[in-house]
């Protein structure tokens, strides 16, 4: 249920974050609305998935495909360039979660 939760923190933050790029600066009110709606989701779900889970391991993880996914938004609907530094990068980001996470499951020491 943890990764739902956090599934579902990932997606308001999406949400909210591609509604700020909409709002033009708050000025236009749905967008604002979906700003508010997104986060104030995204924390709440992210609340409930860091009651079993570590803090590090969530916020990881939260971090790390949020932002993912938002460069891939910018990319798609606002044609935002990504060169090639920002795409190694982004796998850098996908590695360093999926090192956590698998190095965490196993007990590994950091």
């Amino acid at each position: 249920m943890q990764w739902l939760y956090l599934a579902i923190a990932i997606g308001g933050e999406v949400l909210g974050t591609s509604a700020l790029k909409m709002s033009n600066g708050f000025s236009r009110p749905y967008a604002l609305a979906a700003v508010v709606a997104g986060y104030s989701c995204a924390f709440y779900f992210l609340s409930l998935a860091l009651r079993t889970m570590p803090i590090g391991i969530a916020y990881a993880v939260w971090s790390g495909t949020g932002v993912v996914l938002i460069s891939l938004i910018g990319w798609i609907f606002y044609r935002e360039r990504l060169g090639a530094s920002a795409l190694v990068g982004m796998a850098l980001i996908v590695i360093g979660v999926v090192i956590l996470n698998v190095c965490t499951r196993r007990g590994v020491p950091g």
